[in-house]
């Protein structure tokens, strides 16, 4: 019987202990934190599937160099717009984080424009990222085929690249919604403004992929 009270104790210690890992962390930050350990996993499978098909394939892979060029005043530049949609994002990574600052800060106003020009920053990103894929389709890349070199190039790029751009997409949304909220004083209260934080998590983790499939599409 002692032991049994002895174990029952150990638990309540134990489910004590788990809940003041957890203490002063709000229901929306831990929510977006299992979100994005999710969207991790997803992300590392395309990642690691791109891998398998690229050291698998018998076809020669297309040389990034080549694929992603733009002609420029007749000068032809490999990679450039992908180094512009890069730093484009990345700064936007900047401006989020300044506004969770102001938003802790209870700035309002500026809280809300930095939102808004971390937004318009990733709806730069998304618009380039459609002229990338027009640009491609017009050279005949496929999912099923390219003129490039291995036919399975297509549909990774186009499905890794995609789901990103639906992340940034979304975001862009989530972020608008946010800013036009603090604009209207709807996060006055006390502690409220952690929603800015949470949304900051979710922008710096789509800034975070970027860096990945950059570095897995266009350099390596």
């Amino acid at each position: 019987m002692a032991h049994l009270l002895s174990e029952d104790s150990q638990l309540v210690k134990d489910w004590a202990s788990d809940q003041d890992a957890f203490k002063g962390v709000s229901w929306g930050k831990a929510m977006m934190w299992i979100f994005l350990l999710s969207d991790t996993f997803i992300f590392s499978s395309f990642l690691v599937g791109y891998m398998t098909v690229r050291m698998s394939v018998t076809e020669p892979w297309p040389n990034a160099s080549e694929v992603f060029a733009l002609t420029i005043a007749g000068h032809h530049i490999p990679l450039i717009l992908i180094a512009i949609m890069t730093f484009i994002l990345i700064t936007s990574s900047g401006t989020m984080a300044m506004a969770v600052n102001m938003g802790y800060a209870r700035k309002r106003k500026q809280a809300a424009r930095l939102m808004f020009v971390t937004a318009l920053l990733g709806a730069s990103f998304v618009g380039m990222q459609a002229f990338e894929w027009t640009k491609l389709i017009e050279e005949g890349v496929r999912p099923w085929g390219n003129p490039f070199g291995a036919a399975q190039f297509g549909s990774t790029f186009f499905m890794v690249t995609g789901f990103h751009g639906l992340h940034v997409s979304a975001g862009v949304i989530y972020l608008l919604i946010v800013a036009r909220k603090i604009q209207l004083g709807h996060y006055e209260k006390e502690g409220n403004y952690q929603i800015v934080e949470i949304a900051g998590l979710y922008w710096h983790f789509v800034d975070l992929v970027w860096v990945f499939i950059f570095a897995f599409f266009y350099l390596w």
